[in-house]
């Protein structure tokens, strides 16, 4: 069912909102999961290098498109809170077809920067080959990846995140079958990680095209004068496209920029050999999700806020901020005693424990220096959703780019001390603190509540 946020007990509504998102972005995740063990174990240690050091390319392509989808969400999520139907449903038409037509260009556009971006990162030559036939697979199916992506926020807008839940179960079940017949049975190598991804994602975006349209036309049934209105409805407003840029083109800027700072990240980790690498890209998959939990929490923040702006009720969003707070610091002490106490065990799920055991060494150390932080992180997440749910996005863009940049300076700086490749580590916690802090600063000020987006 649609999930209505501006009623009710602010900590059940988020609870009951997040639980689907937090699953559904697991099982997004899955998929790289998937695709690294199958890697690691099946075709060996440089592979799995040869993914990792494609992943940063791959973010800055999905970072427009993400920055797109927060435009969407939030529009929608307003519209909804308001009670403004027909609006809302031109707000979604007219989000799909922005997104589609940038996953095309970017499609392209990947095609065109492999070689260059690789070259930029400093990719091992005994791992550039796997890494560029990784990515021009993988780039085809962007247009996929992008589409989901806009349609998953179309969804979440509408407070039915349950939705994308099912169809990444499904698709992530397939993902798991194509890897092990592509790589085992047929012996495709990278390549076949690569196009069972393709394939996942491609059928996950179609099917979730489909159940739009079929939500959209039982919301019809649902309402009055159908007919009616139909004949009136507008399917792309550009000047609600021009309200949705206003989030979009700061959150794209500044989602391209992070990615920007992750290639640099991964090309200071490059620098120290194929053993860091490999165990720098097991240990950041476990990282990715490991912090999910604590992401989504702040994203249903964030759509909470936005249903709550809209409907004019600024009081229950500092309601649900002080639980999403409690939530992210329960969810933040499980993980840490997960990840410091089996570290190990979860590092040798990518590779040989028995060869390769200065690549596990390197992942545990990751993990256990970044993971006594994530409550700190789950905070500047949550500060971060309000700011955003409510269209505050310009402080939104400011603390992120501030985490981020300072995370890389600092990378730079620290690997120059007796720390080295482990400065890389200490870098992340440090540019969680400072986002966190000049979120909160500004979530104090009360400034947020004086935007105004419908």
């Amino acid at each position: 069912m649609k999930q209505n946020m501006i009623t009710g007990s602010p900590a059940k509504s988020l609870f009951l909102f997040a639980l689907p998102m937090v699953a559904g972005n697991l099982f997004q995740q899955l998929y790289n999961i998937i695709d690294s063990m199958v890697v690691g174990n099946y075709i060996g240690a440089d592979a799995l290098g040869a993914v990792g050091a494609s992943t940063p390319i791959v973010m800055l392509f999905v970072a427009m498109a993400t920055g797109m989808s927060i435009g969407c969400s939030v529009l929608i999520s307003q519209f909804l809170g308001a009670g403004k139907k027909e609006e809302m449903k031109t707000a979604i038409s007219t989000a799909f077809i922005s997104v589609t037509v940038l996953g095309v260009l970017f499609l392209f556009c990947g095609q065109i920067l492999t070689d260059p971006l690789l070259y930029l990162l400093k990719t091992p030559k005994d791992i550039f080959s796997d890494a560029k036939s990784y990515l021009s697979i993988y780039f085809w199916g962007m247009g996929f990846l992008f589409c989901y992506n806009g349609l998953n926020a179309v969804f979440n807008g509408l407070g039915m995140s349950y939705i994308p839940l099912v169809f990444l179960i499904c698709s992530s079940v397939l993902n798991v079958v194509l890897d092990l017949v592509f790589v085992k049975q047929y012996s495709m190598g990278i390549e076949g990680v690569a196009w069972a991804t393709f394939i996942a994602q491609g059928i996950s975006a179609l099917v979730s095209f489909l159940w739009l349209l079929l939500t959209l036309k039982k919301m019809e049934r649902k309402e009055e004068k159908v007919e009616e209105e139909r004949k009136k409805r507008i399917y792309f407003d550009k000047d609600m496209l021009k309200d949705m840029c206003r989030i979009a083109i700061p959150s794209s800027i500044q989602q391209s920029i992070v990615s920007i700072g992750f290639l640099f990240v991964q090309a200071l980790v490059n620098s120290y050999g194929t053993v860091i690498v490999a165990g720098y890209t097991a240990a950041t998959k476990i990282d990715n999700i490991a912090i999910l939990p604590m992401a989504n929490v702040g994203n249903a923040v964030s759509t909470f806020t936005a249903q709550n702006m809209g409907a004019r009720k600024p009081e229950r969003i500092s309601r649900g901020y002080g639980a999403a707070i409690a939530m992210v610091a329960c969810i933040g002490i499980v993980i840490l005693l997960l990840l410091y106490l089996w570290g190990d065990v979860f590092i040798g799920a990518f590779v040989d424990s028995k060869t390769q055991k200065k690549v596990i060494d390197v992942g545990v150390d990751y993990l256990r220096t970044v993971s006594v932080w994530y409550m700190l992180m789950g905070f500047m997440n949550v500060t971060n959703g309000v700011l955003r749910g409510s269209g505050d996005i310009r402080l939104f863009m400011v603390t992120t780019l501030a985490n981020f940049s300072v995370r890389v300076m600092m990378a730079h700086v620290l690997t120059k001390t007796p720390l080295e490749a482990r400065g890389i580590w200490w870098s992340i916690p440090i540019g969680w603190g400072v986002g966190f802090i000049i979120a909160r600063i500004r979530y104090r000020t009360g400034k947020w509540k004086e935007i105004t987006l419908i």
